[in-house]
């Protein structure tokens, strides 16, 4: 996770862009422990689209979700058929 965020940061700033407009999908699975702090990690970057599964953790609640989704575009994954496609859609 560490390695991907920093390969994103350094594309990005070589490319003289954001991380947002890299080309790039991102699906969190939160049974890793470490989970939280990778989304937060990426939250505190401002990096958007976010896929977090398979399902949202307990501590997003709605009101949370609310926030994360309006400011950052977090959205739960879905079937993985489906997923892919919106990823490759840049969607």
């Amino acid at each position: 996770s560490y390695s991907a965020i920093v390969v994103a940061t350094e594309l990005a700033k070589a490319l003289d862009c954001t991380v947002n407009d890299l080309p790039l999908s991102l699906c969190i699975s939160h049974l890793e422990q470490k989970a939280a702090a990778v989304l937060l990690t990426l939250l505190q970057m401002g990096v958007k689209n976010i896929r977090l599964g398979p399902s949202l953790p307990a501590y997003i609640t709605p009101n949370v979700l609310d926030v994360l989704v309006q400011n950052y575009n977090i959205m739960p994954t879905g079937d993985v058929q489906g997923d892919i496609k919106m990823m490759m859609e840049g969607k």
